[in-house]
């Protein structure tokens, strides 16, 4: 057994690199091929193991999966708001130290849910009853804050409900395989990426120097990570993107830097708390959980312990790999002339879309790209852009 496990989570680790490093290439992909193979593999292990193999994977991916999103501009669902500030920090020279941020985001928000579990797993119990009718209540009125806490609300807005229909349409087509590939990539990818090309930039040679960032914002942000992961992990449709904005409402002046050690807290939390959701309410709150519980039906206090070792085990790990990964993009990302590398990247982008989504797939991505330009010359913050699956969520829970 102890062999099995060891195996399982090396196993899981490696799969976490390729779902992490490439895009379009997700873990829930992953567990569902998992999943139609279960029959045949548990005739040589328990489903314990196949869960330990999924979760290795799992938060092995939430280490590295920035590392697309800021080097080359391919986010997924859960790091797509640390795009835009990573960005930045690539174009000033410190693309790595801003995968270190997600990294240390991660692995400090990750060490804090695990200590923080038994709490955690009384509060589900009798929280979740209380507020799973008033669910899109909430999300409603902190949209409408976020909305009108600035000058440009009504641009706000209609950036919002534009990214919201588009968000609607998309995620009610027929035979889409992976529909939020292109729909975020144009947004929070292909937006960023064709706005540095119209503007000329040139990736600086990235600096090994770190740079300064304040305790107390590392322990704000990590912090504030572990709570609002902990309420995406058990609200239904309440992701690691719609939980980071609510906590930038308040969490203050915590700057990029902050932002990103929060949003790479939060994607980690949100998938291993999911597993006390899974415990506590047998509920699965995303796909990979969802191939967990249908894999082993019940979920024991032993099992959940085992779990949680096997992700602190796969963390530990992640943070090496994420590191040593990021080093190598960050050294190989300037070799190359950076108006090439963009045109290069995007068409990848495209041909992966046009892979699993067709011609369908390529009209989404270019009407989410435009979206995000149109925000992007108002001036208007881009987390209104993730109306596109707020709205849905939002209209889920009320109609």
């Amino acid at each position: 057994m102890f062999t099995q496990i060891i195996f399982a989570i090396l196993l899981g680790i490696s799969f976490g690199v390729i779902t992490g490093l490439i895009p379009g290439i997700h873990i829930n992909l992953i567990s569902l091929i998992v999943l139609t193979l279960s029959v045949y593999l548990l005739s040589y292990v328990p489903p314990i193991i196949i869960a330990i193999f999924i979760i290795s994977m799992a938060i092995t991916h939430t280490f590295l999966d920035s590392i697309p999103g800021i080097y080359i501009g391919a986010p997924d669902e859960a790091m797509a708001l640390a795009a835009l500030p990573g960005h930045r920090m690539l174009l000033k020279g410190y693309g790595h130290h801003a995968i270190l941020l997600t990294i240390t985001g991660s692995i400090l928000s990750l060490i804090i849910c695990i200590l923080a579990a038994p709490s955690l797993l009384l509060l589900v119990r009798y929280i979740y009853p209380i507020i799973r009718d008033y669910i899109g209540y909430i999300l409603i009125g902190i949209m409408a804050f976020m909305i009108m806490k600035d000058k440009k609300r009504k641009w706000n807005f209609i950036i919002f409900m534009m990214s919201g229909v588009i968000g609607l349409i998309v995620l009610n087509l027929p035979n889409l395989e992976n529909p939020l590939f292109p729909l975020l990539s144009g947004l929070f990818g292909f937006s960023i990426l064709i706005t540095s090309l119209l503007g000329k930039n040139k990736i600086p040679v990235q600096k090994e120097k770190r740079l300064e960032i304040e305790k107390k914002n590392i322990a704000k942000a990590s912090l504030g990570a572990a709570s609002v992961g902990f309420m995406a992990s058990f609200l239904p449709g309440f992701g690691s993107s719609q939980a980071a904005i609510v906590a930038t409402q308040f969490l203050k002046n915590i700057g990029d830097k902050g932002f990103l050690i929060l949003v790479g807290g939060i994607n980690t939390v949100n998938m291993a708390l999911s597993l006390i959701t899974l415990y506590a309410l047998e509920k699965a709150r995303n796909g990979a959980v969802v191939v967990i519980s249908k894999i082993a039906s019940a979920i024991s206090l032993n099992d959940l312990i085992l779990l949680f070792t096997s992700a602190l085990i796969a963390g530990c790990a992640a943070v090496w790999l994420a590191v040593h990964f990021s080093k190598l993009f960050s050294a190989m990302i300037t070799k190359v002339n950076y108006n090439t590398l963009v045109i290069s990247i995007l068409l990848f982008i495209s041909l992966l879309v046009f892979y699993f989504d067709g011609f369908i797939g390529l009209l989404i991505l270019l009407t989410s790209t435009s979206a995000g330009l149109f925000a992007g010359q108002l001036g208007v913050g881009k987390n209104h852009c993730m109306g596109c699956l707020i709205l849905p969520v939002i209209l889920y829970f009320v109609i």
